[in-house]
């Protein structure tokens, strides 16, 4: 561990010393490591360290060591840094976030410090069942409502990890090609719907934390947090666990139970627009918003799960009408 790191954490912590207990996962493509320290004479027993190395690494799981790969990965470490930082205390109970200690920077070498959030929401899941579903979608809605029509000062303008104009290498490989040519005109009707809030843009199940009864939710991994349609995050949360015929079953109820959590938070901020203009227009983004993350995929691994029959049968829909 740097010296002047183990100093800083020691400082921010208000500990006499520092040990630590575990690598909770690497990062993606070698760019550093989650751990989780011990402190002593502390009143916090525990914290979550991302360390991030930003020298480029050459080890993508998937191959793309490109440098507009990495040039996207150093700018998502130094948002994601911004994001606990500056905005993360803007997060309520409902829409629940590591709770930000510090940040500490050497070189290339960044630290975030967060709070450990293993001792309230102890739970991985790999699968979900239908309340557990909701849970992350009352999350997501409370997320969306808090930051409803707020600038992305200082993180992704567009956020999400696979936003079209941070993916040409992608686009290039895409075989598709009328989907290809239509790619810039559904980037553009997401960006410019008129209801726009700051999006999670990773917000999978791996990066979503359970508490021992599954009734609350945190989330983690800030790295591609900025602007955008909130069903960015809807589509591909749903996307990320449920299977294709799922997907087909349950779509109506779940956007409906999406959008009764939005309203009531949306209630709660007293906005002074109406809420139904803005549902009107979001129901219509959701299969555009599907599209788009496709559109991704079949640049990026086209052989991926989630290219399913659910989300090809929705792309054609959407192609036939622009």
């Amino acid at each position: 561990m740097s010296t002047s790191f183990k100093n800083h954490l020691l400082q921010k912590t208000n500990a006499s010393a520092c040990e630590e207990l575990e690598v909770i996962q690497s990062l993606w493509s070698g760019y550093g490591k989650i751990s989780r320290y011990q402190l002593k004479d502390s009143s916090i027993k525990t914290v979550v360290v991302k360390f991030i190395n930003l020298n480029q690494t050459g080890d993508h799981p998937r191959g793309w060591n490109t440098s507009n790969s990495h040039n996207r990965k150093v700018k998502s470490y130094q948002i994601e840094t911004h994001w606990y930082e500056q905005w993360s205390k803007l997060c309520s109970d409902d829409c629940r976030v590591p709770k930000f200690i510090g940040s500490f920077s050497d070189g290339k070498d960044q630290w975030i410090i967060m709070e450990d959030l293993s001792e309230n929401f102890p739970l991985r899941k790999y699968e979900l069942q239908m309340d557990e579903v909701k849970g992350c979608l009352k999350w997501l809605a409370h997320f969306h409502a808090t930051f409803l029509g707020k600038r992305p000062e200082g993180l992704w303008e567009v956020g999400t990890y696979w936003h079209l104009a941070t993916r040409p290498d992608e686009l290039e490989e895409m075989h598709h090609s009328e989907l290809k040519l239509k790619a810039h005109a559904i980037d553009a009707l997401l960006n410019n719907s008129k209801y726009q809030t700051i999006v999670h843009g990773d917000a999978k199940l791996a990066n979503f934390c359970f508490s021992t009864d599954g009734k609350n939710i945190a989330a983690v991994d800030f790295q591609y947090v900025g602007g955008g349609c909130g069903m960015k995050d809807v589509a591909y949360f749903l996307g990320s666990c449920l299977t294709s015929d799922e997907c087909v079953q349950y779509e109506d109820e779940l956007l409906t139970f999406y959008f009764a959590q939005l309203e009531s938070a949306f209630n709660e901020f007293m906005y002074d627009f109406n809420f139904i203009v803005l549902e009107a227009e979001w129901r219509k983004m959701y299969p555009i918003a599907c599209t788009d993350f496709t559109r991704f995929l079949l640049g990026w691994m086209p052989t991926h799960q989630k290219v399913n029959e659910y989300h090809l049968k929705m792309m054609d829909k959407v192609l036939i009408g622009l």
